[in-house]
């Protein structure tokens, strides 16, 4: 069995135990408890649970759908491919929570989301030409899907309302843009051709 297939058995498990659980705030990011009480394994399983079974449907439909491609690309790096990918996704997604709500008791996050943006825009950079369905209907290159991911999440997040934490995609998917140039070069010069060949 794969990471991915690893990651999404393991996060099914430990979501399902979450929703059930009476402690459902041990594992949840609570950035005022990472730096007031030092409970920073917070950053980590955060990304391990979920809120309800569509917001777990979604992520894990994401990460299995773009995870085993990344995975196969990405495996000559061992554990320092998708692995070290993912967890950096789930630690870039925590820190602008970690940095703006350190003195907020009462804010929480959950869910993979970062973790799971990270792995949608390295799988972006590396194929850039594939054709992705935007909202699952509205077929758009892969590329134009990356920038169009950026500027929705941007404007969300300066909105600052909802639930969702717009930030933490944000943060995952930078953290996605850089590790993939670093392990693979060549991605981003590929990525900017796709990008330029859609506007010349």
């Amino acid at each position: 069995m794969g990471f991915t297939t690893t990651v999404v058995v393991l996060t099914v498990a430990s979501s399902w135990w979450f929703m059930k659980s009476p402690s459902r705030a041990n594992l949840m990011l609570i950035p005022y408890r990472c730096h007031d009480q030092s409970e920073w394994h917070r950053v980590l399983t955060h990304a391990f649970v979920h809120a309800d079974w569509m917001h777990l449907a979604f992520n894990m439909f994401v990460l299995y759908e773009f995870g085993n491609t990344v995975e196969r690309d990405l495996g000559h790096m061992g554990w320092f491919g998708l692995p070290f990918l993912y967890v950096a996704g789930i630690v870039g997604g925590a820190i602008p929570a970690l940095g703006k709500h350190k003195s907020n008791r009462n804010y929480r996050s959950l869910g993979a989301s970062g973790a799971v943006s990270a792995v949608l825009m390295s799988f972006i950079l590396l194929h850039p030409d594939t054709t992705l369905l935007l909202f699952l209907v509205i077929p758009v290159p892969a590329v134009l899907a990356g920038v169009l991911f950026f500027w929705y999440e941007s404007r969300m997040d300066k909105r600052s309302s909802g639930r969702i934490a717009h930030d933490a995609h944000l943060g995952g998917a930078l953290v996605g843009v850089v590790w993939t140039i670093f392990a693979k070069p060549e991605a981003l010069a590929l990525s900017l051709k796709s990008l330029w060949s859609l506007l010349g």
